[in-house]
């Protein structure tokens, strides 16, 4: 059953009394809350991902609610509780679904250690999958959304989990979070696809989310092979340029990426060097998406 075929009475309830498992790629999420908003993006952002058996024990127990009934009324606020843990500061309640993903993202990555977990976008296409680690502001997640407009796979905007025993990627698709300019240039692309209304204020300034396409989702069991690394930045008055980059220099970069790195160990240094040997490294600085996507099809082709 997908989250789609609940009613949004049914959700609610769900949400309400004991939450629901939502498949999202190799994780089954527990989510709990009694707040509409998340209801309501839920049926948005996560219509197409499949509901497990309440039954079924989740990796992760996730709950977003208001700290207190005065909150729920006066300057109403959001908690985000792991296992009962509150790792975070209450925020706005206009935040909520904002602070689901980045509470997740959190949670993934400092205790998913199956893995070794690189902040990346990964998109695949032609069985070739793409590594685009990326600090706040390179324009990872722009240059991701846009080509996932283009009929790219996407399996994580926000982090590539390798497997430890085939160094394999793991889909983890969810939705493309979308900062202050990005969410503008991403809009203005023709296209079925969904961004949702911006939530201004937050910490990172101003957030939209873009939606996974179907297909996405309906292959989140499907892993990809790694074929290259690639370092974007973008820079207003730049030209299209995609330069080789060193190895030696790509694994620290890449370790300097990792969420865990320095949890697994020696184990880490075997699946990230095997990593790398089996991929094309470079940095790559744009401006135009236009000349950004011919540039990747071109990586893809050759």
């Amino acid at each position: 059953m997908k989250i789609s075929q609940l009613s949004t009475r049914e959700l609610s309830r769900n949400l309400r009394n004991g939450g629901i498992n939502v498949k999202i790629g190799p994780f089954t999420i527990n989510l709990s809350s009694s707040l509409a908003s998340i209801t309501d993006n839920l049926n948005v952002y996560y219509r197409d991902y499949r509901v497990a058996p309440s039954e079924a024990i989740a990796d992760f127990y996730i709950k977003l609610d208001a700290p207190g009934l005065l909150r729920r009324w006066l300057r109403p606020q959001v908690t985000f509780s792991f296992d009962s843990h509150i790792p975070f500061k209450p925020l706005p309640q206009s935040q909520a679904f904002a602070m689901f993903e980045w509470g997740l993202n959190w949670v993934i990555a400092n205790h998913a250690h199956q893995f070794l977990i690189i902040h990346a976008a990964v998109l695949e296409k032609q069985g070739k999958a793409l590594i685009f680690p990326g600090t706040p502001g390179s324009g990872k997640s722009t240059l991701c959304a846009g080509l996932v407009t283009q009929g790219w796979r996407l399996l994580s905007d926000e982090m590539a989990l390798v497997s430890m025993k085939s160094g394999r990627l793991i889909p983890v698709p969810r939705p493309i979070s979308l900062k202050n300019e990005s969410i503008n240039i991403i809009k203005t692309i023709p296209g079925e696809f969904y961004v949702g209304s911006p939530v201004y204020d937050t910490a990172k300034g101003t957030v939209a989310h873009m939606r996974v396409p179907e297909d996405c989702i309906a292959k989140s069991e499907e892993q990809a092979k790694p074929a290259a690394i690639i370092f974007p930045k973008y820079r207003k008055g730049s030209t299209t340029d995609l330069s080789p980059l060193n190895k030696g220099r790509t694994f620290l970069a890449l370790a300097d990426n990792s969420f865990n790195y320095h949890v697994l160990g020696a184990r880490a240094f075997n699946v990230m060097t095997a990593l790398i040997d089996q991929c094309g490294c470079y940095d790559f600085t744009y401006q135009h998406l236009d000349e950004a996507y011919t540039t990747m099809e071109g990586l893809i082709d050759g």
